[in-house]
């Protein structure tokens, strides 16, 4: 049954602002719900029946994006950083393009594949299966529902054998989480080290990362290279490309009613 939802959220839900920033201009009293001014981010708005504006402009749904960037090892997955080191909307500058936020992380160190929306709902059914329009009843995820999977090429210090590999999908408890890979398989090696294709069908923080290094595994390089059925392909290294639609809807399929 449909219900309204904190002003903030409503105004994330239309993609023209984080929740962050939607919250900010709520409360510099810059939003009206139905010519009233609301300085409370959590005020019960019902998203398509209540007229919201903004500094006197009328919002409605903002046209959706789905872009791809190729993200370069260095940069931090954020909008800002506190600390001023570059985050990777530099790969970004100058392309006048609507808000758009990253869908999941890659951490600073890590390279490839990351994915930008305006469509919290899209991002939704990449990141969290839970949160997909058909999961199931309570937050249990059916198959048309999961998250799609996500591929990653990693250079590891060390040779590693079929025993490990198979660790590696068996999974550790590790800080009260339970780290696994769904699939783990030999690319290829050279003397002292190897690249691994990695394919995780759930995502926690530094997941691949943690779990290596429970093995005593230091990763060299650590790159995605696929998430579904989208490839990073010859994308360049810090360029960027929307997605089409039929790729977009491939990724996170709409709910079928």
């Amino acid at each position: 049954m449909a219900r309204p939802h904190g002003l903030a959220r409503v105004l994330s839900k239309l993609g023209i602002a984080s929740r962050t920033q939607a919250a900010q201009w709520i409360g510099l009293g810059r939003v009206r719900v139905n010519g009233r001014v609301q300085c409370d981010p959590e005020f019960p708005t019902w998203q398509g029946r209540d007229r919201i504006t903004l500094d006197g402009n009328e919002i409605g749904a903002s046209a959706r994006h789905y872009l791809m960037l190729n993200k370069p090892r260095g940069l931090l997955t954020s909008t800002r950083d506190e600390r001023g080191r570059d985050t990777v909307y530099r790969c970004l500058d100058g392309a006048n393009l609507p808000w758009l936020l990253p869908v999941g992380r890659l951490d600073k160190a890590s390279e490839g594949l990351l994915l930008f929306c305006n469509d919290p709902e899209w991002a939704a059914r990449i990141t969290d299966p839970g949160s997909a329009p058909n999961a199931g009843v309570g937050g249990a995820s059916s198959p048309e529902s999961r998250s799609p999977d996500k591929t990653y090429h990693v250079q590891i210090d060390c040779i590693p054998d079929a025993a490990l590999l198979t660790r590696l999908v068996q999974g550790i408890d590790c800080d009260g989480e339970h780290l696994s890979v769904k699939s783990a398989t030999l690319l290829r090696h050279g003397a002292r080290n190897a690249w691994l294709e990695i394919v995780l069908d759930e995502g926690r923080n530094r997941q691949i990362r943690r779990l290596l290094a429970a093995h005593h595994i230091g990763v060299l390089r650590l790159l995605r290279i696929a998430i579904g059925s989208l490839p990073l392909g010859d994308l360049p290294k810090g360029q960027w490309r929307m997605l089409t639609d039929a790729e977009a809807e491939a990724l996170a399929p709409t709910a079928r009613q």
